[in-house]
This record gives C-alpha cells, sequence and structure tokens, in this order.
C-alpha cells in the first residue's frame, strides 16, 4: 500500500511542477507584422459659425442645452455633435485637389477633458483608389498623435483593417482645422 500512496503521490507532485512550471515560462513575444499597404493623407474640415456657409464643410448638429448650432459650447465643448464632408488631400494645402472626402461625425464626449469620438469613412472615387476606409475610435485631442481602429471598408479597400494615426497639423480657432491621417493598414484584400 506504501508504494501505491508514494506513486500517486509523485503523480501528483509531477502534475503540480508540470502546471506550474508551464505558467511560469517566458512570455511569447509576437512578431511585429508589417502593414499591407499605407496611405498618408490630410482632411480639412471648416466648421460652419453663422457667417461662412459657402465654405463650411462642417455643421454643429447637436448641442447641450445651454449651448447653440453655430458656437461650440464651453472649453471642452461637451455634448456638441458636429457632422462633416471633408475634402481629403495629398499634401495640407486646403485647395489642392481632393482625392476623396472625409464623411462622419465627431462627438465630445468629455466634460472635463478636451476629446472627441469620432466615426467617419475616407470614401474615394478615384482612377486611384475606389471605395471607402471605415474608422471609429476615441481622439484624445490634446495628445500630439492619436491612434484610431480602421474598422473596414469597400471597393479596394474590401474588408479591411488596420490603424490610423491621427495628428493635428493646423488649426484656426475653433473654425478650421487640418489633420494629417497615416493610415497603416494590417488585412488588406
Amino acid at each position: 500500500m506504501a508504494g501505491k500512496a508514494r506513486s500517486s503521490l509523485l503523480s501528483a507532485l509531477f502534475l503540480v511542477l508540470l502546471f506550474f512550471g508551464s505558467s511560469a515560462s517566458p512570455p511569447r513575444t509576437l512578431r511585429a507584422r508589417r502593414p499591407c499597404k499605407r496611405l498618408l493623407f490630410y482632411f480639412h474640415d471648416i466648421l460652419y459659425n453663422g457667417h461662412n456657409s459657402k465654405n463650411a464643410t462642417s455643421a454643429i448638429v447637436g448641442s447641450p442645452a445651454w449651448g447653440n448650432l453655430t458656437k461650440l459650447a464651453g472649453q471642452s465643448h461637451f455634448g456638441n455633435v458636429v457632422v462633416f464632408d471633408d475634402p481629403i488631400t495629398m499634401d495640407n494645402n486646403l485647395h489642392s485637389t481632393p482625392v476623396g472626402r472625409a464623411q462622419g461625425f465627431y462627438i465630445y464626449d468629455k466634460k472635463d477633458i478636451f476629446t472627441a469620438w469620432l466615426g467617419f469613412s475616407f470614401v474615394f472615387n478615384s482612377t486611384e483608389h475606389n471605395g471607402s476606409i471605415n474608422f471609429a475610435g476615441a481622439d484624445p485631442l490634446m495628445n500630439k498623435t492619436r491612434d484610431i481602429s480602421v474598422v473596414g471598408g469597400t471597393g479596394d479597400f474590401f474588408m479591411t483593417r488596420g490603424v490610423a494615426t491621427l495628428s493635428t497639423d493646423a488649426f484656426e480657432g475653433e473654425v478650421y482645422f487640418r489633420l494629417f491621417v497615416d493610415i497603416k493598414l494590417y488585412e488588406c484584400w
């Protein structure tokens, strides 16, 4: 009987050591993936302010009770919802020929910090690109660069996935801003 008990004890000890030994192994490192496609664009947003309807590419469509639809609310713009149809260019010149449109919305979603949530598409219809790339994510505007998710696409960008790094390239008060967008696609069909 002592032999069976000793054998069972050794088997149990072996299993415990096997379990803890395998969990104590060093973590696996993931290989850095290279993007299958990289695209660089600028998009230009001109907010309607009550006087610039001819040039405006975005408008406030929702505001908090204390706000209005021609001026962003308060210091962090909390509660404002803005829709946009902005030109996309290959360089930082607003008057360059657009290669597509950035269409969607942003919501200023924090009361005490200047940040927004974005949902938009880059829509292309040219000889170089046809289709759309869809984006969604938080945009902490005070950070020099911000990453948002590429969540899909159509046409040349069918079911694509990746990351877009945004950086504010220029702004003029609350009426104009230009974003530099560095898109890295990791799933390309």
